[in-house]
């Protein structure tokens, strides 16, 4: 595998989407993995750029025909990566970023042990329940529902590489680019991708 690979998790609420989009538009060389979901489009959602959104009968039956390289239910929805897009992302040399949920993370970490997994946190609980108060666009039904899986998502911090605390954005952004730079810098990527600049072995 020539390119690097990123997972990117966080509970609903922390600062992932927007961390992510700034990073794509500093660093040109991270190609995101559009993912498929059943949810229905919030405003200014374009199909094939946030999400590839499909109806339940066809992710299932994808899912089936084993097009995916995770899946995952969550609050009601269903979202998933593509096997192939990725992996042929990957052979040619791109660096790919999975922006999913925990449960995904998992799931991709058994099949891509050398993935690099970064956890987003808010700076704390009632800061994360004040901004999913804030955004005004969902009911007292689903915050509930999303504070109740935030806590379960934070306490799966440490099975995660890096963890950024999203308190200052700034800051944050150049903390995940750092880390994404980092990466790059592996050992067994710098052999596939300079092998010239290496000795052969004795």
């Amino acid at each position: 595998m020539a390119g690097s690979l990123f997972i990117v998790a966080a509970p609903s609420g922390a600062g992932k989407t927007t961390l992510v989009r700034a990073l794509l538009s500093r660093d040109a060389a991270v190609r995101l993995s559009v993912s498929f979901t059943t949810r229905a489009p919030r405003d200014g959602e374009v199909n094939g750029v946030a999400y590839n959104f499909t109806s339940v009968p066809d992710f299932l039956a994808r899912r089936d025909r084993g097009e995916f390289l995770e899946w995952a239910e969550v609050h009601g929805n269903y979202y998933a990566t593509s096997r192939n897009w990725l992996e042929e992302q990957l052979a040619a040399g791109h660096d790919v970023l999975l922006e999913i949920d925990c449960q995904g993370a998992a799931q991709v970490r058994q099949i891509f042990p050398q993935a690099v997994s970064i956890f987003i946190l808010p700076p704390s609980f009632e800061v994360l329940e004040s901004r999913l108060r804030g955004r005004g666009t969902d009911s007292e039904e689903v915050i509930t529902r999303r504070l109740v899986g935030a806590r379960d998502e934070m306490q799966q911090v440490d099975q995660f590489d890096y963890v950024i605390i999203n308190n200052d954005l700034q800051v944050a952004l150049d903390e995940l680019s750092t880390v994404v730079r980092a990466a790059r810098l592996r050992t067994p990527l710098i052999r596939v991708r300079y092998p010239q600049s290496f000795l052969p072995a004795v």
